[in-house]
C-alpha cells in the first residue's frame, strides 16, 4: 500500500492550458462518454452504476494512483495483500461494494486500455497499479461484470482509458510539480507528451515520458533507538507510453501501443507504534522494484452492418521485493532450539544470539499473460432499422505467475560454530540434516501458477419502444489453474513438493431493464451473477506454524479452496435537471455471496493460506450529485454506504477465526464521501480559480479475528485547497494537501511481535506549472 500517495487532494488543481480552461467554463455539467459495454455511449443510458473520472479531473484533484481513487469514488476500498500488513507499493488489493479481494483470484477486473491486467491475490503481491499518466478517463463499473469482462470481475471492473493519438492536431504539453512534506523530504515530478500527425487524417504518433519522486517521512532506527537513516519511505517512478493510430481506409483503424512503468520504493510506509511517531525500528530495509510492460494491438473494422474489434495483448510484471524476516526466521529458529534447562543441548546464550540475528525474505515475482479477444457488435440502436442490438465475442488468456522466495539468516552457521555446534545437529534442531542451510538460507520456495481461460460471451438488447429496452447477457467460461511448488531447506518438511490442477466452468448471466422516462431521466434495474475461480494453497509448514494452526483448530492448513459466486440485485436512476445544470445518479444494491474466499494470516509464523469463510451479504447505496448554481461555480458531492457481513458461521470449520454470522468483511469501510467546490473567475483578464475539498472514509475491520491489533480501523477525513492562474499557454498553481495534517493511524497490523502503524501522508505544500502548445 502506497500511503505516501493515498491523500486525494481534491482541492489541488493541476494544470490546464488556456484552451482546456475555456472548455471547463461551460455552465452545463460535462457528459463523459464511457465504454462500459464495449461501445462508446452516454453513461446515463447504461443499466449499471458507473463513475467516470476524466484525466483533467485526475490532474486537478491530484489523484495519483488507485488508492487515491478510492477516496473520491463511492464504495471502492483498498486493503493490503494477504500477510503483507500494508507492506508497500504494489501490495494493495481493491474491493468494490465490499466484495473483498484479499484472497484467491481477484474480485475486481483491471484493464489498461483494451489490455486485461488482472492478477491473482497471492501472498507476495497485490494489484497492478498503473500511474495516472496520459489518461483520458478512468471508468469504475460497479457490480458483477462477468458477462463482458470475465470471472475476476465479480465486484466490478476498473478501466484506465489512455488518450488516443489525434490524426489532425499537433500538440506538445509539459507538466512539472514540486512540493515539500511536513517533517519529510521534497517531492517533485515532470512529464512531457507530444502528439504528431505523421500523415494527416491517416497516421499519428502519441508519445510521452514521466518521472516522479515522492519524498519520505519515516526514519529508521536500531533496537536501541539510534538513528540509522532518514526519510526511508521515498519512492521514484518512471513511465513511458507510445501509441500509433493508423487509419488506412475510412472503415479500418489499427492501433498498436506500449506502456512501461517502473516503481522503485526504498522502503515501506510502516512505523512502530511503540516508538516515537514515524520511527521504524529495524536493521533490515524493505525496498521493492515493480516493473510493468504492456504492448498491445487493437484493430477496429466497420464491416457495414456491424463492427469487428480484435485485441491482441501481452503484459509482463516483474516485482522484486525484500522483507524484514527477523521476527519470523530468527525467532522461529530460536524457538526450535531446546535449551539445557529443558533437557536439551542449546545454551541460553546461543538461543539469545540466534534471536538477535537479522534475517531477510527475498521475494521475486513475475507475471506474464497473453490474451486475445474478438468481438462483433451491431451498430447503435436505430428504430428505423431494427428493435435489436447485439454483441458477441470470444476471449482467451494464458497467464503464468512465478514466485521465488529465499529466507536467509546471514551468519547463522557461523553463530552455531562459535558456540562449538554444528547447525545440522538434530539434537539441537529437530529434523535438522546436512545440506539444509545453503548460504545460511533456512527456507527456499519456488511456486509456479498457470491459469488458462477460454470463454464465449454476448449481450442482446430488445427495444420494446425507443425508450424501453431489455438486456440479456451471458458468458460461458472454462478455466484450468495449476500450482507447482518446490519447498526446500530446513523450513520445509516431507511432502512439501507437489502440484495441483483445478478445473472449473461457469455460466454467468445478466438481466436488465432500462426505461428512459424522458431525455434527461433514466431508471433501470439489473440482476447479474459473478464468479471466481478456486485454487490450490501454497505449502504451510505444520511444524513452524503449529501454534497458529492449533489456535484455529487445525493440524494442517487446507491444501485448496473452492470457487465462490454471487448474485447482485440493483435499482438505480440517472437524471439531469435545470438544462443540465444539475446531475444526480443514485442506486441501491443487494448482493448474496456464496462460499466467500478469505485469507487466513498466521501472525506468529508469518504464513498465509486461503480458505472459504461461508456465505456473506453486502448491501448499500451510492450517489453523486454535481451542480453549477451560478457562473463559474461547480459543486460536487459523492458518497456511498455498504454493509458487508458474513451470514453464517461455516468459516469457523475451515480455521477462519472470527468467521461468524454478522462479522464485517475485512478491509471494507462502511462509508466514504467526497465534497468539492471549484470557483472559476477572471483575474487581470486571465482565467483563475480557487478550489477546496474534503474526503471522509468510514471505519473498517482489518481482520475477522477480534484478537488481532488491526481488528478495528478508525474512520478519518482530509482537507485540501488550491488556487491557480492561467497566462496564455501557462498555468500556475499552488496547493496544500492534508491541510490540517490529519495524523490518524488508519491501519495497525501486527507482524510477529511488532505492531506497525500506517497513516496518511503529512501535510504537503507545493506548486505546479503546465504548458500546452
Amino acid at each position: 500500500m502506497d500511503v505516501r500517495r493515498k491523500l486525494v487532494a481534491s482541492a489541488a488543481l493541476a494544470a490546464f492550458s488556456a484552451p482546456s480552461w475555456a472548455q471547463q467554463q461551460s455552465d452545463e455539467i460535462e457528459v463523459v462518454k464511457v465504454t462500459a459495454q464495449k461501445r462508446k455511449e452516454d453513461p446515463a443510458k447504461v443499466a449499471m452504476s458507473i463513475t467516470a473520472v476524466t484525466g483533467a479531473q485526475l490532474q486537478a484533484e491530484h489523484v495519483n494512483d488507485i488508492t487515491d481513487l478510492t477516496r473520491v469514488v463511492p464504495n471502492i476500498s483498498f486493503t493490503a495483500a494477504s500477510g503483507n500488513g500494508g507492506a508497500g507499493p504494489g501490495t494493495s488489493n481493491i474491493e468494490i461494494r465490499g466484495i473483498s479481494s484479499t484472497a484467491g483470484a481477484a474480485t475486481v477486473g483491471m484493464y489498461l486500455g483494451e489490455t486485461p491486467i488482472t492478477v491473482g491475490n497471492v501472498y507476495t503481491m497485490g494489484n497492478i497499479e498503473p500511474r495516472f499518466f496520459d489518461i483520458d478517463r478512468v471508468e469504475v463499473l460497479r457490480g458483477p461484470q462477468a458477462t463482458l469482462y470475465g470471472a475476476s470481475s465479480m465486484g466490478g471492473t476498473i478501466k484506465f482509458v489512455p488518450v488516443e493519438p489525434d490524426l489532425k492536431e499537433r500538440e506538445f504539453s509539459t507538466y512539472t510539480e514540486a512540493s515539500n512534506t511536513k517533517g519529510g523530504s521534497p517531492s517533485y515530478s515532470g512529464n512531457v507528451i507530444g502528439n504528431f500527425p505523421l500523415i494527416p487524417d491517416e497516421l499519428a504518433l502519441r508519445i510521452g515520458v514521466q518521472a516522479q519522486h515522492t519524498g519520505g517521512y519515516i526514519n529508521q532506527v536500531d533496537n536501541d533507538g539510534n538513528l540509522l537513516a532518514r526519510n526511508i519511505n521515498q519512492m521514484s517512478d518512471q513511465e513511458l507510453r507510445a501509441a500509433l493510430k493508423w487509419k488506412p481506409t475510412r472503415t479500418l483503424t489499427i492501433s498498436p501501443s506500449v506502456y512501461f512503468q517502473r516503481v522503485d520504493a526504498k522502503d515501506i510506509d510502516a512505523f512502530n507504534l511503540d516508538m516515537p511517531l514515524y520511527q521504524a525500528r529495524k536493521v533490515v530495509r524493505e525496498p521493492s522494484i515493480d516493473k510493468l510492460l504492456t504492448p498491445s494491438v487493437t484493430i477496429n473494422w466497420d464491416m457495414g452492418g456491424a463492427d469487428l474489434t480484435s485485441t491482441t495483448s501481452y503484459f509482463e510484471r516483474k516485482f522484486d521485493r525484500q522483507q524484514n524476516g527477523s521476527e519470523y526466521s530468527s525467532y522461529a529458529m530460536s524457538s526450535d532450539l531446546t535449551s539445557i534447562e529443558n533437557g536439551g543441548k542449546a545454551p541460553q546464550a546461543l538461543i539469545d544470539a540466534v534471536v538477535a540475528l537479522p534475517s531477510v525474505v527475498y521475494l521475486n515475482n513475475q507475471v506474464r499473460q497473453v490474451a486475445q479477444e474478438f468481438r462483433v457488435a451491431s451498430h447503435p440502436y436505430d428504430e428505423k432499422v431494427s428493435p435489436w442490438t447485439w454483441l458477441v465475442g470470444t476471449y482467451f488468456s494464458n497467464q503464468h505467475t512465478n514466485i521465488t522466495e529465499d529466507d536467509p539468516i546471514p551468519g547463522i552457521t557461523a553463530t552455531f560454530a562459535s558456540f562449538g555446534f554444528d547447525i545440522a545437529d538434530p539434537t539441537l534442531l529437530p529434523d535438522a540434516a546436512p545440506g539444509q542451510f545453503p548460504h545460511d538460507s533456512v527456507y527456499a520456495g519456488i511456486f509456479h501458477y498457470r491459469e488458462k481461460q477460454g470463454s464465449v460471451f454476448g449481450e442482446l438488447n430488445y427495444y420494446f419502444s425507443p425508450t424501453v429496452h431489455a438486456t440479456f447477457g451471458a458468458r460461458y467460461l472454462k478455466a484450468k489453474s495449476t500450482l507447482s511448488q518446490i519447498n526446500s531447506n530446513y523450513g520445509a518438511g516431507p511432502g512439501d513438493n507437489s502440484s495441483a490442477d483445478i478445473s472449473a466452468h461457469a455460466f454467468t448471466p445478466k438481466y436488465a431493464l432500462t426505461w428512459e422516462v424522458d431525455p434527461a431521466n433514466t431508471v433501470y434495474t439489473s440482476v447479474s451473477k459473478g464468479f471466481r475461480l478456486g485454487g490450490a494453497n501454497v505449502y504451510v509448514p505444520s511444524v513452524t506454524c503449529a501454534g497458529d494452526l492449533q489456535d484455529q483448530g487445525l493440524t494442517d492448513a487446507p491444501i485448496a479452496y473452492a470457487p465462490d459466486s454471487l448474485w447482485s440485485y440493483e435499482v438505480g436512476s440517472k437524471s439531469r435537471f435545470l438544462n443540465n445544470h444539475v446531475s444526480l445518479n443514485a442506486d441501491v444494491f443487494y448482493v448474496k455471496w456464496k462460499n466467500i474466499q478469505q485469507a487466513v494470516y498466521m501472525p506468529n509464523c508469518g504464513y498465509t493460506y486461503n480458505a472459504n469463510a461461508g456465505n456473506a451479504t453486502t448491501k448499500g447505496f451510492e450517489f453523486d450529485i454535481k451542480a453549477k448554481p451560478m457562473p463559474g461555480l461547480t459543486l460536487s458531492l459523492s458518497a456511498g454506504y455498504v454493509k458487508a457481513v458474513l451470514s453464517d458461521d461455516s468459516g469457523i470449520a475451515n480455521g477462519v477465526v472470527g468467521a461468524v454470522a454478522g462479522a464485517r468483511i475485512q478491509g471494507v469501510p462502511n462509508y466514504n464521501a467526497a465534497l468539492n467546490a471549484t470557483y472559476n473567475f477572471s483575474a487581470w483578464d486571465m482565467p483563475a480559480f480557487v478550489m477546496g475539498g474534503m474526503q471522509w472514509v468510514g471505519s473498517s475491520r482489518g481482520t475477522l479475528d477480534p484478537d488481532q491489533t488491526d481488528y478495528e480501523r478508525p474512520g478519518y477525513h482530509t482537507n485540501d485547497f488550491s488556487t491557480g492562474l492561467t497566462m496564455g499557454a501557462y498555468t500556475f498553481t499552488a496547493f496544500v494537501k492534508n491541510a490540517f495534517d490529519t495524523k490518524t493511524i488508519i491501519q495497525h497490523p501486527q507482524v510477529a511481535s511488532i505492531v506497525q502503524g500506517y497513516r496518511l501522508t503529512p501535510r504537503s505544500i507545493g506548486v505546479s506549472l503546465a504548458t500546452k502548445f
